[in-house]
């Protein structure tokens, strides 16, 4: 049985590539993990490697090509990303947890809760299809809709947009975007500056604009506004 602190680190790495990966689950470059989660390009290369070759790879890993999930690892990094949106949507909604520090509890709780405790928190909260920040909670059977947002940051047009999710990896941002009324479901007009280096929003009925930079304008995921 593995100790638990690789447990840990080796489902860091699955949601990492998961989440880098994108909505095409392309391959993800050992540099971009490496920034992502915040260790030396050798010790990526290093684990890569070792799930790679192991009795059942949890990737597929190429030197200079990058890395993808194997079937088993996608299952695995699901897995993951279910119990860290279920435990997110507990936090909040049955135990009031402010939404910027419900991250980084779940991030503690994610990799050791059992099946069955997983079971009774998604029954509990009647088996919901996203968390706080409107993300999608895989299904118990691995499955999870595919992303048809756009980042804000990508926004090829102006116009009106709700917000579909907001990442929930920085707690200072969260807070600020939280304070602004910029929250999943909130209708957006955006216009980007005349420079293109920052995106004026005013949210809802809001006659004043804010002013986003390009870095807070990549935590927020839109779509078209219904007419």
């Amino acid at each position: 049985m593995p100790q638990r602190g690789n447990t840990e680190s080796v489902d860091n790495y699955l949601k990492a590539i998961f989440t880098l990966g994108g909505p095409e689950e392309r391959r993800v470059a050992s540099k971009s993990l490496a920034e992502e989660l915040g260790v030396a390009p050798a010790s990526v290369t290093n684990m890569l490697q070792k799930l790679a070759l192991a009795a059942a790879p949890l990737v597929e890993y190429e030197r200079h090509r990058g890395v993808q999930l194997s079937a088993s690892g996608r299952k695995r990094a699901l897995e993951v990303l279910r119990h860290h949106r279920l435990i997110e949507t507990f936090l909040y909604e049955v135990l009031d947890y402010p939404l910027d520090e419900v991250h980084e509890e779940a991030e503690r709780l994610e990799h050791f809760i059992s099946e069955r405790f997983e079971q009774r928190i998604a029954a509990k909260l009647g088996n919901p299809r996203i968390d706080p920040h409107g993300h999608s909670i895989p299904t118990l059977e691995g499955e999870i809709p595919k992303q048809r947002s756009i980042l804000l940051s990508e926004l090829p047009t102006e116009g009106e947009f709700v917000i579909d999710s907001i990442s929930d990896r920085d707690a200072q941002t969260l807070r600020m975007l939280h304070a602004c009324g910029i929250a999943p479901g909130a209708r957006l007009r955006v216009k980007k500056s005349s420079a293109g280096v920052s995106y004026s929003v005013r949210v809802g009925r809001a006659s004043k604009a804010l002013n986003l930079s390009p870095e807070m304008a990549r935590e927020i995921r839109i779509l078209p506004a219904p007419m």
